[in-house]
């Protein structure tokens, strides 16, 4: 049942853009050979010849399209990202203007830096005026992003949440606890990610570690927390996101994204 909801979502997504309803066959249906010859995913090259970290992704096929990079959704017929080097699937999802769903992966190498990432720093930049702090347990402020209610990070972006960013947590120590709250006993640190209200919850219960770890807004963070958000059916869609431990204390030096 699951799956048959998230097929939907997707598909009312797609049909979410302004489609094109040029007919060249079938009704309005387009084959995946005919999506195939119409479509192109290509790298920028590095004066040596190797694929650069730019990927482009484009169409001229009559669908509404849904390019998938990277675990990140780009609802156009356009789209280009930066990468880091390494290998990906590109994934076209097209929707025909009779409702047939057409889908094709395109293996991509990226094999050179050509255009550089740069980090955006949303926290620790600067480690004098914003030195690390701990996340202790169930204390939900000390990871709330809010410049009112948060300890320490302040509101992220509608650039951020609607562009899908994806957060990147230096943390530089992870110490063991326990919750006798909520009868956890002694043992490894315990993370969630939710909003300020406690709910939706975005992510279980995990053990975070010592390292870069990474986080990728969903659309369903950017729909609950981003702060232009309106509120549904009486409900607020403005609550922040909120790093929480259940057990245990986490270090962070800094947060940030790359573009």
């Amino acid at each position: 049942m699951k799956k048959i909801f998230l097929l939907i979502a997707a598909v009312c997504a797609l049909a979410a853009c302004d489609p094109t309803h040029e007919d060249i066959s079938n009704d309005g249906h387009i084959t995946l050979d005919e999506l195939v010859k119409m479509s192109s995913v290509t790298t920028d090259k590095a004066p040596d010849g190797k694929n650069g970290n730019v990927i482009t992704c484009r169409t001229s096929a009559p669908v509404n399209a849904k390019w998938t990079i990277d675990g990140k959704d780009f609802l156009s017929n356009y789209a280009t990202k930066k990468m880091f080097v390494g290998d990906y699937t590109v994934t076209l999802t097209a929707l025909c203007p009779d409702g047939t769903v057409l889908k094709n992966d395109y293996q991509v190498s990226c094999e050179k830096i050509t255009q550089e990432l740069k980090k955006v720093y949303i926290y620790g930049e600067n480690p004098t005026e914003q030195p690390p702090f701990t996340l202790r347990t169930c204390q939900a402020g000390d990871g709330r992003f809010s410049d009112t209610e948060g300890a320490y990070l302040p509101y992220l972006s509608d650039e951020v949440y609607f562009g899908l960013k994806t957060l990147v947590f230096d943390i530089i120590d992870v110490q063991e606890g326990e919750n006798p709250d909520w009868g956890m006993p002694w043992g490894p640190a315990i993370m969630r990610v939710m909003t300020g209200w406690w709910s939706p919850q975005f992510m279980d219960d995990f053990e975070p570690k010592v390292g870069l770890w990474e986080l990728p807004i969903t659309q369903q963070m950017a729909d609950w927390c981003a702060h232009s958000n309106k509120p549904v059916d009486g409900e607020s869609r403005s609550r922040d996101l909120t790093l929480m431990m259940t057990r245990g204390t986490a270090t962070i030096k800094c947060v940030y994204y790359e573009e």
